[in-house]
């Protein structure tokens, strides 16, 4: 939990639940469960319980800390705040109760900005009508590949001022994704050792339909791997596998040149421009 995030489009992190399980593709490589690995292991006393090896890990098990609750209130100055960066709020182990307990917080401290964000879409829709839904919740839902734009059906039917869509990692083109009553789109591709590439023609093809729609749009990273032409870069196809140099007049689906590189060297801009923005709440 922290004052100040990284995170380029939230300003703080806040994490009354730590822990989670893997549910979909987007969670193979999660960064939250490496690094609860390493907490465990600096002796950090929120991540000493082990989750099932099968899909969660070291210090990794969902965590109730109730003690949180109050932090929100101890932040005198208006923050933008990430909800559970180390978990999902509607992860099934999470009682109803204290889910309730969590927005009564947030509508209790209407200086911030909160954003909640789970790829527990079912849950949220069935529970949506006991919260409190006061404007400074922002409410999304996680989106890599087409199979899962089902999540941001139940998201449209959630009273929530704003709402969003992390398409990260982006793993697969979203083209059954409709933005109708969608406020904010976030995309980015994958970091870490296990990084798999984001296609350009995915991002590109969320950005203009952004631009269409006048949803706002926000380019995370380009993660470990970028365009790049050169003797290091290899072929990655529409569906986002790797294909020999040799066999690209063979291969279907528009195979473009990448290379792996260091997230920071990949950069942010798309066709030379960085997208930063954010969702208009009046």
């Amino acid at each position: 939990m922290s004052d100040r995030s990284t995170i380029e489009w939230t300003e703080a992190t806040w994490n009354p639940t730590t822990g989670c399980d893997q549910l979909s593709p987007g969670c193979d490589n999660c960064y939250a469960l490496t690094l609860a690995k390493r907490l465990k292991a600096m002796g950090n006393p929120k991540y000493q319980e082990d989750g099932a090896s099968r899909t969660s890990g070291p210090g990794f098990a969902l965590t109730l800390h109730k003690d949180e609750l109050a932090l929100p209130h101890r932040w005198k100055s208006p923050r933008v705040i990430f909800v559970n960066s180390m978990s999902d709020l509607f992860h099934p182990e999470v009682p109803d109760e204290f889910i309730e307990d969590v927005f009564q917080v947030m509508a209790d401290t209407p200086r911030h900005t909160y954003q909640v964000l789970t790829k527990r879409s079912q849950r949220l829709l069935k529970l949506s009508t006991r919260l409190s839904w006061p404007d400074n919740i922002w409410m999304g839902v996680s989106v890599e590949t087409d199979r899962y734009c089902f999540r941001v059906d139940h998201l449209r039917k959630v009273p929530a001022a704003i709402r969003f869509v992390s398409a990260e990692p982006l793993l697969g083109e979203l083209h059954s994704l409709g933005l109708d009553a969608i406020d904010w789109v976030i995309a980015g591709g994958e970091s870490g050792a296990n990084a798999r590439p984001m296609h350009p023609s995915w991002a590109f093809d969320l950005r203009d339909r952004c631009i269409d729609t006048n949803t706002a749009f926000f380019f995370k990273q380009w993660g470990a791997w970028t365009p790049r032409d050169d003797d290091n870069a290899v072929l990655v196809v529409n569906d986002g596998t790797f294909v020999a140099k040799s066999d690209s007049t063979l291969i279907p689906g528009s195979p473009i040149l990448m290379r792996r590189v260091s997230k920071s060297e990949a950069g942010r801009e798309l066709e030379g421009k960085t997208w930063d923005q954010m969702p208009n709440v009046g």
